[in-house]
């Protein structure tokens, strides 16, 4: 029975016969896709099997399960799909509850059709408009498989009997490289299944994590210098989140310069909203690790603010928030000038969102007891913006925060407070002087030209 299985598909020969199968699916997303091939007979239960027929049963369900469907078309091939779906549920609760199947041979039998099944080209957008941010995105038509697919990946990786030294034949770099592009896929479902499987992968495969590393480099790189457009950039940084964390200290070059070449410039992109969240948890695990990389990380957000657009503006100053809630006070007076200039031009942003934003700040305990210990410096760049809003800002809750900001500024330090609060009335009373100076001037400027004009008047009747 074996030998007549090994004959049906020889896993061991050259990628030859399976890149031959991989140009025939080139056009391969449930799109397009067509099966080839005969109807389906369902094969008998795993569970029936004699032990010793077990392994051969079971890699023959694995080739079973290769046959792929148009899902595009509900009425073809109906009963085909239906035994395909039940055989790879079976699939996955026999290696979820019955041990010590993953055998040597079984290995490549798996690979395969994990791979004739997922690995496809997506389709293009339907939509030339789509907003990821607005509009619904479109779901995979062979769902119904690609799931259980996916749960038999991700319960094959977990196995206790699962060993990456078998595996690594099968999934090497090309297969990596394969999994990287379905980042792109644009139903949610399956980019979350990914992102578990590929976490998975880089967890047990360590000959394999420098090259994942490189290519979701080069995916980001893409992404912000060229197309500024794929689905699964936040699942890729949600996966780094946990590879940061991991990094040993000191930081190596390679990861230091990921920081600042890459995950910086990824909030230069107009869809910021669809990944900042774990952007921003991946920039804050690099500080956490290094603080000595805070003023660079700083100083390159703050060249990156967003000005003109009020929605990134609030994503950028709940960063900064972030970063300072972990921020090393040494750090803190690296940047507290150019920062609390740039949170002093928010505050007086008309768009109360951003201002409301930026006076959060002050509701936070720590970024308090900073500024406390560095009033000096912080107080003069955020005073006269304050006491200025306070006066004219249209929006009543604004003015409201503003007074707490401006009420606990007073109770940190008082004798500066009086100080710039009668420096700044000197100064408006010097600029209001400087106003009516200038007005007067104009005034008399125009009773000159006035004098000027009825002396041509006059001089030209008296000739006459």
């Amino acid at each position: 029975m074996s030998a007549k299985v090994t004959d049906h598909i020889d896993p061991f020969s050259t990628r030859a016969s399976i890149k031959s199968k991989k140009q025939r699916r080139s056009q391969g997303s449930s799109h397009f896709r067509s099966a080839v091939g005969h109807e389906l007979q369902a094969l008998p239960h795993l569970k029936d099997a004699l032990p010793a027929d077990q392994q051969d049963l079971f890699i023959k369900k694995l080739q079973q399960c290769q046959m792929v469907f148009d899902f595009m078309d509900p009425v073809t091939d109906l009963k085909s799909k239906e035994i395909k779906r039940a055989c790879l549920n079976e699939l996955v609760d026999y290696i979820t509850a019955t041990r010590n199947v993953l055998t040597e041979p079984v290995y490549p039998y798996i690979v395969h059709m994990i791979a004739c099944n997922i690995f496809r080209t997506l389709p293009p957008n339907e939509n030339p408009d789509f907003d990821p941010e607005e509009d619904d995105p479109t779901l995979e038509a062979s769902w119904p498989h690609l799931q259980i697919v996916y749960e038999f990946f991700l319960r094959f990786l977990e196995s206790p009997d699962f060993q990456p030294s078998l595996a690594k034949k099968y999934i090497d770099q090309k297969f990596v490289l394969q999994l990287l592009e379905l980042f792109d896929s644009e139903d949610p479902r399956e980019r979350d299944f990914l992102k578990t499987v590929l976490h998975r992968i880089y967890g047990k495969f360590l000959g394999l994590r420098a090259f994942i590393r490189k290519q979701i480099n080069n995916i980001f790189l893409r992404f912000i210098y060229e197309t500024e457009s794929f689905n699964g950039v936040g699942e890729l940084l949600e996966i780094l989140g946990s590879i940061i964390n991991g990094f040993a200290l000191p930081l190596k070059v390679e990861h230091r310069q990921f920081l600042m070449k890459v995950l910086i410039p990824l909030h230069k992109s107009r869809s910021l909203g669809l990944y900042h969240a774990q952007l921003a948890y991946c920039v804050v695990q690099f500080l956490e690790k290094d603080s000595a990389l805070t003023e660079d990380v700083i100083k390159g957000m703050l060249k990156l603010w967003p000005k003109t657009c009020s929605q990134k503006e609030v994503m950028f100053l709940g960063e900064i928030e972030e970063i300072l809630d972990v921020i090393e006070p040494a750090q803190f007076q690296k940047i507290q000038e150019p920062l609390f200039k740039n949170i002093s031009r928010c505050v007086s942003s008309p768009h109360f969102q951003v201002a409301e934003r930026a006076l959060y700040f002050w509701n936070n305990e720590y970024i308090m007891n900073l500024i406390e210990e560095n009033s000096n410096v912080v107080l003069p760049i955020m005073f006269p913006a304050l006491y200025r809003i306070s006066k004219e800002h249209w929006n009543q809750t604004i003015v409201a925060l503003v007074y707490n900001v401006l009420k606990t500024f007073m109770e940190m330090n008082s004798k500066l407070f009086d100080e710039l609060t009668s420096n700044y009335k000197a100064e408006r009373q010097k600029e209001k002087k400087k106003e009516k100076e200038r007005e007067e001037l104009w005034k008399r400027l125009d009773r000159l030209e006035l004098n000027k004009k009825n002396k041509r008047v006059g001089a030209g009747g008296s000739h006459s």
